[in-house]
């Protein structure tokens, strides 16, 4: 047992390699030996690293030393750190640098180094750390922060505090990162934004690869991209594909045009300027000061702004306060100002139900309000008799064509083949009649999007009937369908039942990083400060040069600790 707690013991020993110059000051170092260069740098070699250095206190007993001017620690061929001074520790294979300290690692995939004024080096561990500023350059990439750690067998460095990557393409500033030298790959623990030339990525938790400037957030991200802010529970970026995606509560704005998509998944292709959006996909857009909301199962944008198109597909609806409707699909043109509505679309204004086989909306393209209404072909106006609330005010005609004025509903032209079933009332709101009535043409005037009144044109032919004569099965026009039921009145009714019980994929989180200000805490606790080793009458070393054997400029005991 005492073999081998000897040779334990004798394993972990500071080796003198070299050592010249040899004195002792018991007044100022007790129990020290002291070396200083000859012309050749002391040396000392403990567990495969070795220390050269112009001046050394070396405490035997205690296996530890102070190394002064123009230090160099060596460990192997991938690890060197110079500084001026150096406190090494050969029981905890601890090392505290200062001074114009400098760590140079060779990888395969290029020299990394790290500067900062003061840096532990825990050899035990394969860690360094460094909490007074530092300032790390590899290949891609140069970063800096107030706080930094470099788990040197992962090849991983985990930043905090005032953190900030320099690189030709970018710049990414965040609170808290780590960073993997080999792949270049960040993870972003805090507040973090990054800045391309053609993007800004912001989020509170997220990966990055530096390389490709690929990446994705998971908390509160946001990217401004192009003419687009895009925001979500995840959100996914690639410069070199320009493209974006994002999964979860998702909004979307247009910079440009003022429109807002809503969804939970959504891809955004930059270069086509496009966006398709799904699940629960929503359009919002101001129309008038009034909001429009159009909705699909499938929500597409594309094109540049002034020539960009919407389109809803399958299960398409549309609301704004005083005009709503439904269809197959929506198909909105900036550049023409159109709106179509295809495959069995019926629309609401106010009380009125208007379908046929398509219908369009027309915008003014100056003043962006809605200026027209096409109902083509089998156009049918419908609305339930507000007093009796039994029968039907119905129109219908070959085509619809309505004017619309300070964005509401004014003058409806019903032409060819037209005929008219309409309830009349006097002042008393009592029923004169049923006028059933077919022409050429007819002008319906609304006010209040209701009907104020009609003007038959051209060959009008009917009558007013009294109510008791006009039996049930005559107050229908032929191709009467009544859709009261699937009116929408809020802009939530756009949304079916099948889009409200969406349930929403699980992000797949980012792992917490290791807790740095507790760990070090630990650490100081139980080794104390080092820095109070150092002797207080010491001048620093020059800068360090990566010194080499014989060239370096030597410093003496004496002006060591002068």
């Amino acid at each position: 047992m005492g073999a081998q707690a000897g040779d334990t013991l004798a394993s972990k020993q500071i080796n003198i390699v070299y050592g010249a110059n040899f004195t002792k000051d018991e007044s100022r170092f007790p129990g020290a030996s002291i070396f200083s260069e000859d012309g050749r740098q002391v040396q000392f070699e403990h567990q495969g690293a070795d220390l050269w250095c112009d001046v050394a206190i070396y405490y035997q007993k205690e296996n530890r030393l102070r190394a002064l001017g123009n230090v160099r620690l060596q460990q192997g061929d991938s690890i060197e750190l110079t500084s001026g001074k150096i406190n090494y520790d050969g029981q905890t294979k601890l090392a505290k640098a200062f001074e114009n300290v400098l760590l140079e690692t060779q990888q395969q995939t290029g020299q990394m180094t790290l500067r900062t004024d003061t840096l532990y080096f825990d050899r035990e561990n394969q860690e360094s750390y460094y909490n007074s500023s530092g300032t790390i350059v590899d290949s891609t990439n140069t970063l800096t922060s107030e706080i930094g750690r470099y788990f040197m067998e992962l090849k991983k460095y985990q930043f905090l505090d005032s953190v900030h990557i320099d690189n030709p393409q970018y710049i990414l500033d965040s609170e808290q990162l780590d960073y993997y030298t080999t792949s270049k790959n960040a993870y972003m623990y805090g507040p973090s934004t990054i800045t391309g030339e053609t993007y800004k990525i912001y989020c509170e938790r997220g990966f990055y690869d530096t390389k490709v400037e690929s990446g994705y957030g998971i908390k509160n991200t946001r990217i401004d991209y192009n003419n687009r802010i895009i925001e979500g529970d995840s959100v996914y970026f690639d410069k070199a594909t320009e493209f974006a995606s994002a999964t979860n509560n998702i909004v979307v704005t247009d910079t440009v045009n003022n429109g807002i998509i809503r969804a939970h998944y959504a891809e955004v292709y930059k270069a086509k300027d496009s966006v398709f959006a799904t699940k629960r996909a929503v359009s919002i857009s101001l129309v008038e000061q009034d909001s429009l909301y159009m909705h699909g199962d499938t929500l597409m944008v594309t094109g540049k702004p002034e020539h960009r198109i919407v389109k809803a597909f399958r299960n398409a609806k549309f609301y704004k306060t005083d005009l709503s409707g439904k269809c197959d699909s929506i198909h909105s043109e900036e550049r023409t100002g159109i709106t179509q509505l295809i495959k069995n679309p019926v629309i609401w204004n106010g009380e009125n139900q208007m379908t046929g086989d398509s219908i369009h909306l027309i915008s003014n393209l100056k003043t962006e309000k809605l200026d027209s209404l096409k109902v083509l072909n089998n156009a049918f106006i419908v609305s339930l008799d507000s007093i009796s609330k039994t029968g039907y005010n119905q129109a219908k005609g070959m085509d619809l064509f309505g004017k619309f004025v300070d964005n509401e509903l004014k003058i409806i032209d019903l032409i060819k083949n037209t005929e008219v079933i309409y309830y009349m009332y006097n002042d008393d709101d009592e029923l004169i009649g049923i006028d059933k009535t077919i022409c050429s043409k007819i002008r319906i005037t609304m006010a209040n999007n209701d009907i104020e009144d009609l003007t038959f044109i051209t060959n009008p032919d009917g009558d007013i009937f009294p109510d008791k004569d006009l039996p049930v099965d005559s107050r229908k026009l032929k191709g009467f369908i009544w859709r009261g039921d699937e009116r929408i009145l809020t802009k939530d009714d756009i949304f079916d039942e099948d889009d409200n019980t969406i349930e929403l994929v699980v992000i797949r989180g980012i792992d917490n990083p290791i807790d740095i200000d507790a760990e070090e805490a630990e650490r100081s606790q139980n080794e104390g400060d080092p820095v109070n080793e150092i002797p207080t009458n010491t001048t620093p070393a020059s800068p360090p040069k990566r010194p080499k054997l014989k060239k370096v400029p030597l410093v003496s005991f004496k002006e060591a600790t002068r």
